[in-house]
Formats: C-alpha cells, sequence, structure tokens
C-alpha cells in the first residue's frame, strides 16, 4: 500500500441538536418548556430531545403523551441513547399539544410540543411566548 492513499477511518457521529427551550421558573398550568421535533415519531425524536434534557436534568426515564399526533407510537419502553425509558399513553387526561418527561433525579417536565410541520417563524413566536 502507498503510504500517500487515504486509509478510511471512524468519524464520530454527531447528532442533531433538538429544537428546545425552556422556561425560567415553572409556573402552574403552563408548560415548562417547547419543544419543535422534526417528524410525528416519537421513538426517533426522543434520542435528540434526551441528548439535551439528560445533562440538564438527569436520565430521562419516563414519557407520557397523548398518542393523537404520534404516528407509530411506540408501546411499553423504548430504548434512547442505550437505555429504556417507558412510554405512556395518556388519551383522556393529556393535552394532545403536551408531553410528559420524568426522571428519577429531577422530577417532572411539562412540554408544549409545537407540531412538526410548523413555519419555522410560527415556531419560534410559539417558543419564545413558552420561555
Amino acid at each position: 500500500m502507498n503510504s500517500t492513499q487515504l486509509r478510511p477511518h471512524a468519524a464520530p457521529f454527531r447528532s442533531r441538536a433538538a429544537r428546545l427551550v425552556l422556561g425560567s421558573a415553572s409556573r402552574f398550568g403552563r408548560p415548562d418548556g417547547a419543544w419543535w421535533p422534526r417528524t410525528r415519531d416519537l421513538a426517533r425524536e426522543l434520542g435528540e430531545l434526551a441528548d439535551v434534557i439528560d445533562p440538564l436534568w438527569g436520565r430521562l426515564t419516563h414519557v407520557a403523551v397523548n398518542p393523537r399526533h404520534w404516528q407509530p407510537l411506540p408501546h411499553g419502553l423504548v430504548v434512547v441513547n442505550g437505555y429504556e425509558v417507558a412510554v405512556d399513553r395518556f388519551t383522556e387526561v393529556l393535552n394532545p399539544h403536551r408531553i410528559l418527561l420524568q426522571s428519577y433525579t429531577a422530577g417532572r417536565w411539562d412540554l408544549l410540543v409545537v407540531p412538526p410541520p410548523t413555519s419555522a417563524s410560527s415556531a419560534a413566536r410559539l417558543m419564545a411566548a413558552v420561555a
């Protein structure tokens, strides 16, 4: 092999950052932040969300959603970044535009979910209103 030839090498994979804003203080009845997922595939989107949430709040352990806007919606446990997260469905009591996140170390958070097809300008306004 010629020493001037390039050899294949592994490049680290870096996922895209979750589109997320967090409020400064929790207010009764108001969301703690807003999340703008790229798709309606919850199992796919949770990895990027956990990349941001885990260092701030501790490992994500449970997610509760209204299944109306999530297709496909995983049942039971889903693997997120190498660990399992429980996914619960609450059709009657949970707003379809909210997601509840829980970790063992830091508690529970309620996020407004901006629908994926929302325009960038509208999403920015919604997210700024929550922050």
